[in-house]
């Protein structure tokens, strides 16, 4: 065996104080418990979005801005939850998954405050100029985001 070869699966001697095989198993059921913890936040979330959507008054705009804010938070605890539950399938995390998630996150960012700027009529000109430049910088990232997303998707087809 010359030192230039690395050393197969099955020739590799194990350094670790408890067997690889134990770790993974331990990190499996870790993940397991991470993904139904997420299940049950996006339950909870859900029943606590429809309650808060009933409650809120007026319900046009508040309740349906609110509603459709909840709604996409929920979508990114779910995303999440594939993220980890995918974990399982293909043994590692898939960066296309975390890319959707962060411009779920960042559409979602744009519209809250796209609808605190046109809801709050008392802002001043220095929030104003403020939430015009965050929701500015927030499309940059979901342009940048995508632009990634298009990337690794291309990356993904040229190995195949």
């Amino acid at each position: 065996m010359g030192k230039d070869r690395e050393p197969n699966s099955s020739e590799r001697i194990e350094t670790s104080i408890i067997p690889l095989k134990y770790v993974d198993m331990i990190e499996d059921v870790f993940h397991a418990l991470l993904a139904l913890a997420l299940l049950i936040i996006g339950i909870g979330a859900f029943f606590y979005s429809i309650e808060r959507l009933i409650t809120t008054a007026p319900f046009f705009p508040n309740g349906m801005i609110q509603g459709v804010n909840d709604i996409l938070f929920i979508v990114i605890i779910l995303e999440i939850l594939r993220t980890v539950i995918s974990r399982f399938t293909d043994g590692v995390y898939q960066l296309d998954k975390f890319l959707i998630i962060g411009v779920i996150a960042a559409v979602r960012h744009i519209l809250t405050v796209g609808a605190s700027v046109t809801l709050e009529s008392g802002k001043t000109d220095q929030a104003f100029e403020r939430a015009i430049i965050e929701m500015g910088l927030n499309a940059l990232i979901v342009i940048a985001l995508v632009f990634a997303i298009f990337m690794s998707k291309m990356a993904h087809r040229k190995k195949v």
